[in-house]
């Protein structure tokens, strides 16, 4: 779909305050990443609940920004005039909560744990429109066609499993898998809240209707 900032008006405020707060961390201010990054401790101690949010808009580097906002300028145009203004900002924002809420409840005894980025909240725009193309085709990394109901099983089971092992293994730092998980289920369960019609959709195409 054809990006147009008439439809899509929230997609295209999101990708340019991600690309300023964003760049201006990167090159001009990188102690940002650490003042607004999610930190399980620095919410417990010292009660700075806004980084469930600020976590959201900045990112380690360009690549790690690039991919966020390439899926969200796909993503974002056909789900926006679906759900509306602020039935998108809701989408967004609460996949963003969901995701930073599991990392929360996930890592709230790790005292070294720090995650940034829109991860979550992509997760949760991508998840709501396997919704409603289940059987359609995504292209990962741009090349590789897969379904998109066999993408949403391999990416829950890859979160939850690479979760597992990042703990028991003591890592800390790369990729927040339950901050991608979280989004990912905040994304349906609040795509179904706005548009319960969906869920009849869906059993429709699963010949379940």
């Amino acid at each position: 779909m054809a990006f147009d900032a008439h439809t899509a008006p929230i997609t295209l405020l999101l990708l340019i305050v991600n690309g300023l707060v964003s760049g201006y961390a990167l090159l001009s201010e990188p102690s940002l990443v650490e003042r607004l990054g999610f930190s399980p401790r620095r919410i417990l101690e010292q009660n700075e609940y806004y980084r469930f949010i600020t976590a959201g808009f900045v990112h380690v580097g360009f690549g790690h920004l690039a991919v966020n906002m390439i899926t969200l300028y796909f993503f974002g145009p056909f789900l926006e005039p679906v759900l509306g203004a602020l039935g998108f900002l809701i989408l967004y924002f609460g996949a963003e909560l969901a995701a930073h809420g599991l990392a929360f409840w996930h890592q709230r005894d790790n005292t070294r744990y720090m995650a940034v980025g829109a991860s979550g909240a992509i997760s949760g725009v991508v998840f709501a429109y396997c919704l409603f193309d289940p059987f359609g085709t995504l292209y990962i990394f741009f090349a590789l066609p897969m379904p998109i109901w066999l993408f949403a099983i391999v990416y829950v089971v890859g979160s939850v499993y690479a979760m597992r092992q990042a703990k028991a293994e003591g890592r800390v730092g790369g990729i927040a898998h339950e901050a991608h998980l979280g989004g990912a289920l905040g994304g349906v369960l609040l795509t179904i809240a706005l548009e319960p019609w969906v869920v009849g959709q869906l059993m429709g195409q699963l010949g379940l209707g």
